[in-house]
């Protein structure tokens, strides 16, 4: 179980953050969303869809949009999070494209590789020399049982 009755557990925070590797950044985080009234449920919930309903609510025109979200600060909170997720999401496959195009550098020449890759010689060497900083996620949230 990973629940209890009175409140969420480390580990929800932990599971609904999981896209914020430092453990004191994933605690700020979520001590300022619970001091919001937002639970790590309500998190897990909007990374699921990608922050798809938080856009549709916003872009509905009904003026209390926010509301069921808990208002807009908690609407920026949880933007927030599906930013931070998506930034997360982008340094991984930076790393995984930097693995990839070294590997490649090992076979081919740089010119070979910009041409395949569409980008300039140059670029080739700068993405080859990409930091391949983690930890990063195995899954991303919607990809879970």
């Amino acid at each position: 179980m990973r629940r209890q009755p009175r409140g969420d557990t480390t580990l929800d925070w932990d599971v609904a953050l999981a896209h914020r590797p430092q453990p004191q950044a994933r605690a700020e985080a979520a001590a300022r969303l619970a001091e919001c009234g937002i639970t790590a449920e309500q998190v897990v919930q909007v990374l699921a869809d990608g922050g798809d309903d938080l856009f549709a609510a916003s872009r509905s025109g009904d003026p209390q949009w926010a509301d069921r979200f808990g208002g807009p600060l908690a609407v920026a909170l949880l933007a927030a999070e599906v930013g931070a997720l998506t930034a997360h999401l982008t340094s991984r496959a930076a790393a995984v494209r930097a693995t990839a195009v070294d590997a490649l550098l090992e076979e081919f020449s740089a010119v070979s590789v910009a041409a395949a890759l569409g980008v300039s010689r140059q670029k080739v060497y700068d993405i080859a020399r990409a930091q391949r900083m983690g930890p990063f996620l195995d899954h991303v949230p919607w990809s879970r049982p």
